[in-house]
């Protein structure tokens, strides 16, 4: 009786039924590879290949910039051909665009190499998004927030080995770590094979091509999306600073922020993201993001004004509950970012949400720098009202997609 049970509660853990685990493994696997290759991947480029930091800064800048306009129509091919199919040619290019990386030399071949990568890395995310929501139909919260679990746990194991890496401070060591992330691209393409070939969904007759680009709620939700996803680099970039500059904190407090970031979003993903299944759910849950940043933001600038014991205790405390409002906004990004799009055209709506995203990202690390770092104390008291502004959008972005849902889509 006992062993009849354990199957049971490892696919529990792991996923409701074999495609749902599959596509859990395969993104756990590419993940780890990722964690590899993007910890270390300045440091080979500058230390190992010799190019100035800021070649390097404008290689991958134009090949991010490039990798936007990818999204949008690489998703459109994933409605129209299949997302399995179009998320495994995308991992075969990046497969094979990383491989390339070793025989990198030049400034220029560098740019062209991580243009491909990342024109193929949007094409692959937003197949993977309308991917995910034709292997997790039973209960599509939950599949979700288990998902995005293992990518956590993913990166950080990933994060782990390119610390060992970076340790031993060798070009042979670098090399590997490339190669073990274009590995596991091959590898996700591989398991990939093991889902179904999902046929793509036929669209209205009298629907235009480009429907996500028309659909003005969901547009203005992909801006608030890559508005509050200053949140990321507000703990990967901003609070480092921060701590290293303005407290007097110890520096190992750098690391145990970002130990502790990542192991509540494991450990805590699942248990609070699986609540959120409905885009009225995510609008609710967008807003309570917005709350925990507004209450978190506070906290960080406060440690520059307490003393050693204090501070750290503030960083602590500030960094569990941002943790807990990314792990809010995450989820609400699945509830409506899935849930106000059309099931055949998940893939363009991924897309753009993608390009948002990554707009977002892009910007954020001039945004932070020169107005939060300019402002100090008080930048970081705006930063937080910015979040709570933003997230209290999202009960009324909810009303308004979800009314306006059949008026975009026609029977």
């Amino acid at each position: 009786m006992i062993t009849g049970r354990k199957p049971g509660r490892i696919a529990h853990i792991a996923g409701n039924d074999r495609p749902e685990r599959v596509l859990i493994l395969a993104s756990f696997v590419n993940r780890v590879g990722n964690g590899l290759f993007n910890a270390a991947s300045a440091l080979y480029f500058t230390l190992v290949v010799g190019l100035p930091p800021a070649q390097v800064g404008v290689a991958l800048t134009v090949a991010g910039l490039l990798g936007l306009l990818a999204g949008i129509p690489g998703g459109h091919l994933a409605d129209r051909r299949g997302p399995r199919t179009i998320m495994v040619l995308a991992l075969a290019v990046q497969a094979v665009a990383m491989s390339a990386l070793v025989l990198v030399e030049s400034w220029g071949a560098l740019t062209v190499i991580a243009t491909v990568d990342q024109l193929a890395a949007a094409v692959g995310g937003a197949a993977w998004g309308a991917l995910v929501v034709r292997v997790g139909t039973d209960r599509p919260a939950l599949f979700r927030a288990k998902l995005r679990t293992y990518v956590n746990l993913g990166v950080v194991l990933g994060t782990v080995g390119a610390g060992v890496a970076v340790a031993a401070d060798t070009r042979t060591a670098y090399t590997v770590l490339i190669l073990g992330n274009a590995t596991s691209f091959a590898l996700c393409a591989l398991l990939l094979f093991l889902l179904p070939h999902y046929r793509a969904l036929a669209r209205p007759p009298e629907q235009r091509r480009w429907i996500a680009l028309r659909d003005r709620p969901f547009v203005a939700f992909t801006a608030l999306y890559g508005a509050m996803g200053l949140q990321y680099p507000a703990v990967s970039l901003l609070l480092p600073i921060w701590i290293s500059e303005h407290t007097d904190a110890p520096r190992w407090t750098v690391a145990a922020v970002f130990a502790l970031n990542a192991g509540v979003c494991v450990l805590l993903q699942t248990r609070i993201g699986s609540r959120i299944e409905t885009p009225r759910d995510g609008g609710r849950a967008f807003r309570t993001a917005g709350l925990l940043f507004l209450l978190s933001c506070p906290m960080m600038a406060l440690t520059a004004h307490t003393p050693v014991w204090a501070a750290v205790a503030l960083v602590v405390t500030a960094i569990f509950v941002h943790s807990l409002g990314e792990i809010w906004e995450s989820s609400a990004g699945f509830a409506l970012g899935f849930g106000l799009a059309p099931d055949h055209a998940q893939g363009q709506y991924q897309g753009l949400l993608g390009l948002g995203f990554s707009a977002g990202q892009a910007l954020a690390p001039a945004i932070l720098t020169t107005v939060v770092l300019g402002l100090g104390t008080t930048g970081w008291l705006i930063l937080g009202a910015f979040f709570a502004i933003v997230g209290a959008v999202g009960p009324s972005l909810e009303r308004w997609g979800t009314r306006t849902r059949s008026q975009l889509l026609p029977m």
